[in-house]
C-alpha cells in the first residue's frame, strides 16, 4: 500500500492542490476515493493529511526582463502606437510574472500590482478622485484622463510626485478635500484577478490600504494645509466595499492590504482611523481572508497592538529585513488565531539571501505562531530589485554568485518554505552557504588603506573657513553674475543618435578617437545653444553619461554593473543601480576632461557636474556587510579627490548633487539625527578644503525638504537647485515660517517631468512668488531637474521662456530701486 501511494502522490500533487499555484509536502494519511474534477475524467484522490508550504511574494517587478512595459509606454505617448498595442505588452507580461511565480511554487501570488504608472495613481483612479482640471465627466477612467494625471499635457500640469517611503520610487500624491465626490471609476483590481484566474492562477488582489492612501495624499490646492485627510475615510470605504464585493463575486478567497504607513510615527488619532476603518470594513470582508502588509521598517509597539487587534483581518505581513524590532514584537505576543507572513527575503536589496539564518529565525517564529500559521515572504515588494540574474550573461562570475534579483528570491522563498515543511533542499542550502562564505573572503571586497582613511574621518565635521556670505561675496566678485542669475541642473536631452554612439564606443565598434569627436561636438551644440539663450551659468549636458550614478560607479573602484539590472523609478523612467561590492575609492580622474572642454568652448562660468556621495549611496544596491555611513564615507573622499582635481584646472563653479539625501531618511524620527548627521557630514567632506572663489552648488528634487530644511542648510553648500514646482510652492512655506536661509537656492520654476511647455508669464509668477519670502541676491532661476528625458522641442522654448522671465523680473526689480 506505501509504494502504491508513493506512486501516486506525484498525481494528487499535481491534480487537487489548494491552489493551482501552491506547493505541498504530503504526510501519509489512510483513505483513498474517487473523485471527478470539472472535465468528467475520473482520478484517484488521495485523502492524505498535508502541509502546505506557505509562500508569498509582495509584489513583483513590472516592467519586464528587457524593460518592455517602458518601450511600450514611450511608444503610446509618442504616438507610434495605440492603446491596444499597450495593453497587449502589458497582459503579456502580468501573464508571464503570474507564471513564473506559480512555477516558482509560490502559493499566495499576488495580483494587481502591475501598474502602467504607480499603484497610488491606480488607487486615486479606483476611487474616481481626479482633480477637476483634468476634466474627468465619470465613467470609467481611462488612459485619457489617467496619464495626463501623472504626466499632465499642453493644457494642465501634472499632479505631485513625491518618494515612495524611503526608495527611489516615486509615486502621484493624491489631491483631496472636503468635496471630491468619490466614485468606483476603475476596476482594474477585479479585471486583472479574473484575467489571472482565466489563466488557472488564482491571486490575492492587492489594494493600497484606505488609511495608507488618506494618509499619503495631500490637501488639494484652494483647501487648507491643515484639512484632516482621514475625516474622508467615511467617504472612500463605500468605494472599497464595492470592490471587495465584486472580488468576492469574482471568486477570490484572499485579499491583500497595503497599509506601510503603519511603519511610521502615528498618532492615537491616526491609529484608531485603522481600527475604524476596518471594524467598517468587517461585515463587506466576511468570508475573505484578510491580509495586511507592512514593510520598510519595524511596526511601532502601539501600532502592531492596534493592527494585531483587527478583528477582520486573518494575516498580518512584516518586514523581518529592515525591521529589526519586529521580531521582538512577535515574541511579545503575536494573536494565535492569526497568519503571520514572515518578510525574511530582502525585497530591498540584490544580495543572496543567507538560507540558513533565514530558517533559523523561521523555525523560531514557527514555535512562537504554529506550525500552520507561519508564511514565508519577501520583506517588501520585489519592485525595488533588478528582475532577473539570467539575464546577466556578462557580470563577473564570482560576484554574480553572491547575487539574488526578483527571479532568484523567488527561489528562495521556495527553498525556506520547502526547508521549513520539511524537505529541504541540501544542494541549495549548501550552494548558498558557499556563496556567502566565497564573499566574506574574497581579497577585491577589502581595501585596507580606503578603510583607515576613511575611520579617520570621524575625528573633523569637515567644514570650510569662511561663512557662506563671505564666499557668496568672493563668488561674485569673480563670476560677476546678473541678479536672479539662470542655470539648468546640469543634463540636456538624452538622443536616440546619442545613446547609439555610446553604446557602440562601449562595444568596440567604434573608435576612442570617433566617440570623443563625437561627445566634443554634441558639447559644443549644448554650450552654443544656452548662449543663445543667454543662460548665465552653463553646464555642458552630461552626453558622455549614461546614469548620474552609474557612471561615477563604472570608475569607482569596489563597484559592479548589470547589463539589465533595471528598477523602475517612476513611469516608464528606470534606472540602473550599481552594485557596491567592495571598499570604494577614485583609481583616477572621471570628469575633468570633459568638464575643462566644455569650459574652453565658453568664457561664461561652466559648471564642473558631480553626484555626491550619498545619492551614489542612496542609488546602488549597497553592500551590507558593513555600516551604509561607513561606505559613504568611502565615497565622500573619492568625490573629494575630483573636486579638488577640477578647481586645479580652472572649473570655478562645481554641482555635487545630492537628489537623494531625503530619500534615505529613515521613517522613524527617533533615528533621524544620526542618518542626518552623516550624510551631510560626507556632502561637506567632498568640498571642504575648495577656495572661497570656488562656488559649491548641489541639487535635490521630489522630495519634502521642509522637515530637514536645518540638515540642509547644515551643509553649507553655496548654492543649492531644488524642486519645487510639482509641489505648488511647498518649499517656499518654511521661509514664510520665518527659516533664515543665506545661501544661493533655485527652487525649480518649472517641472521638467512633464511635457507641458510654461510659458513666460507662468514662470514670473512663479519668480514672484519667490521673491516674496527670498531675497533677491541669493534667488536663483532654474528648471527643478536635469533635462535628459526630454526633447530639445520641449527644452528650447520652456528654457526660452525662463531667460525672458528672469529678465522681466530683472528689469522690475531696477525699476523699483
Amino acid at each position: 500500500m506505501l509504494t502504491t501511494v508513493k506512486k501516486l502522490s506525484s498525481i494528487y500533487m499535481r491534480l487537487v492542490l489548494p491552489s493551482p499555484s501552491s506547493s505541498t509536502f504530503l504526510s501519509f494519511g489512510s483513505s483513498i476515493s474517487v473523485f471527478t474534477p470539472p472535465r468528467g475524467t475520473q482520478f484517484l484522490r488521495l485523502n492524505f493529511r498535508f502541509r502546505t508550504m506557505a509562500s508569498h511574494v509582495v509584489g513583483y517587478p513590472r516592467m519586464g526582463p528587457k524593460r518592455e512595459l517602458k518601450f511600450a509606454l514611450e511608444s503610446f505617448w509618442d504616438g507610434k502606437s495605440n492603446s491596444e498595442d499597450l495593453e497587449k505588452v502589458a497582459a503579456d507580461l502580468r501573464s508571464s510574472i503570474w507564471k513564473q511565480m506559480a512555477d516558482a511554487g509560490i502559493k499566495y501570488i499576488p495580483s494587481n500590482t502591475f501598474s502602467y504608472y504607480d499603484q497610488v495613481l491606480d488607487t486615486t483612479a479606483m476611487l474616481g478622485a481626479v482633480p477637476p482640471r483634468y476634466g474627468w465627466n465619470g465613467g470609467e477612467i481611462g488612459f485619457d484622463v489617467y496619464f495626463p494625471m501623472a504626466r499632465g499635457n499642453a493644457s494642465v500640469p501634472a499632479m505631485e510626485m513625491t518618494k515612495w517611503f524611503d526608495t527611489n520610487y516615486h509615486y502621484i500624491v493624491p489631491e483631496l478635500g472636503p468635496d471630491v465626490k468619490f466614485s468606483y471609476a476603475s476596476h482594474k483590481a477585479v479585471s486583472e484577478y479574473k484575467e489571472a484566474k482565466s489563466l488557472g492562477i488564482d491571486t490575492v488582489p492587492v489594494l493600497v490600504g484606505p488609511v495608507s492612501f488618506l494618509l499619503l495624499s495631500k490637501a488639494a490646492k484652494g483647501v487648507e494645509k491643515s484639512f484632516p485627510l482621514l475625516s474622508l475615510i467615511e467617504k472612500i470605504l463605500p468605494v472599497y466595499k464595492e470592490v471587495i464585493a465584486e472580488l468576492k463575486a469574482a471568486g477570490a478567497s484572499w485579499i491583500q492590504f497595503d497599509e506601510p504607513t503603519l511603519v511610521k510615527d502615528l498618532d492615537s488619532h491616526q491609529l484608531q482611523a485603522f481600527s475604524h476603518a476596518y471594524s467598517e470594513l468587517e461585515s463587506s470582508l466576511s468570508g475573505l481572508n484578510v491580509l495586511i502588509e507592512t514593510y520598510f521598517a519595524d511596526v511601532p509597539a502601539e501600532a502592531f497592538k492596534t493592527v494585531t487587534s483587527l478583528k477582520c483581518v486573518t494575516a498580518l505581513g512584516f518586514d523581518l529585513v529592515r525591521g529589526s524590532k519586529n521580531l521582538d514584537l512577535i515574541k511579545s505576543g503575536f494573536p494565535s488565531e492569526k497568519y503571520l507572513f514572515a518578510g525574511v527575503v530582502d525585497g530591498r536589496n540584490i544580495w543572496a539571501n543567507d538560507l540558513a539564518s533565514s530558517l533559523s529565525t523561521l523555525q523560531a517564529l514557527e514555535n512562537l505562531v504554529g506550525k500552520d500559521k507561519l508564511v514565508v515572504s519577501t520583506s517588501c515588494s520585489l519592485l525595488h530589485t533588478a528582475v532577473d540574474l539570467v539575464n546577466e550573461t556578462k557580470l563577473d562570475e564570482e560576484i554574480k554568485s553572491w547575487l539574488a534579483f526578483a527571479a532568484q528570491k523567488l527561489v528562495e522563498v521556495n527553498a525556506l518554505a520547502k526547508a521549513l515543511a520539511g524537505q529541504k533542499d541540501e544542494a541549495v542550502f549548501s550552494a548558498n552557504a558557499a556563496a556567502r562564505t566565497s564573499r566574506k573572503s574574497s581579497p577585491r571586497v577589502t581595501n585596507g588603506a580606503v578603510q583607515k582613511a576613511a575611520a579617520a574621518l570621524k575625528g573633523s565635521d569637515h567644514r570650510r573657513a569662511t561663512t557662506v556670505s563671505a564666499r557668496l561675496e568672493a563668488q561674485q566678485k569673480k563670476l560677476s553674475l546678473p541678479a536672479l542669475p539662470t542655470t539648468t541642473i546640469g543634463s540636456f536631452p538624452q538622443t536616440l543618435e546619442l545613446r547609439k554612439a555610446r553604446r557602440e564606443y562601449k562595444a568596440n565598434k567604434i573608435s576612442e578617437e570617433d566617440y570623443v569627436k563625437y561627445i566634443t561636438e554634441e558639447i559644443s551644440k549644448v554650450v552654443k545653444l544656452q548662449e543663445d539663450l543667454d543662460i548665465d551659468v552653463l553646464v555642458h549636458g552630461e552626453p558622455e553619461r549614461n546614469d548620474m550614478v552609474e557612471y561615477f560607479g563604472e570608475q569607482l573602484s569596489g563597484f559592479a554593473f548589470t547589463a539589465n539590472g533595471w528598477v523602475q523609478s517612476y513611469g516608464s523612467r528606470c534606472v540602473k543601480p550599481p552594485i557596491i561590492y567592495g571598499d570604494v575609492s577614485r583609481p583616477k580622474p572621471m570628469t575633468v576632461f570633459w568638464s575643462s572642454r566644455a569650459q574652453s568652448m565658453s568664457k561664461r562660468p561652466m559648471k564642473g557636474m558631480l553626484t555626491g556621495p550619498v545619492t551614489i549611496l542612496n542609488w546602488s544596491f549597497v553592500r551590507d556587510d558593513q555600516p551604509r555611513f561607513e561606505t559613504c564615507y568611502q565615497i565622500a573622499l573619492a568625490i573629494r579627490d575630483e573636486v579638488e582635481d577640477l578647481e586645479k584646472a580652472g572649473i570655478n563653479v562645481i554641482q555635487i548633487d545630492e537628489a537623494a539625501l531625503r530619500e534615505g531618511l529613515p521613517l522613524r524620527k527617533s533615528e533621524e539625527a544620526f542618518y542626518l548627521n552623516w550624510a551631510v557630514h560626507s556632502f561637506r567632506i567632498t568640498n571642504c578644503g575648495v577656495q572661497d572663489t570656488t562656488q559649491i552648488h548641489t541639487h535635490m528634487c521630489y522630495s519634502n525638504f521642509n522637515d530637514i530644511i536645518h540638515s540642509i542648510i547644515d551643509m553649507d553648500a553655496d548654492v543649492i537647485t531644488i524642486e519645487n514646482s510639482r509641489s505648488d510652492e511647498k518649499l517656499l512655506s518654511v521661509f514664510r515660517e520665518g527659516v533664515k536661509y543665506g545661501a544661493g537656492i533655485g527652487p525649480g520654476v518649472y517641472d521638467i517631468h512633464s511635457p507641458r511647455i510654461p510659458s513666460t508669464e507662468e514662470i514670473a509668477d512663479r519668480i514672484s512668488k519667490m521673491l516674496a519670502v527670498l531675497d533677491t541676491n541669493i534667488l536663483w532661476v532654474n528648471p527643478d531637474c536635469g533635462l535628459k528625458t526630454r526633447k530639445y522641442t520641449e527644452v528650447k522654448p520652456a528654457l526660452s521662456n525662463m531667460v525672458t522671465a528672469a529678465k522681466l523680473l530683472r528689469d522690475q526689480l531696477a525699476s523699483t530701486k
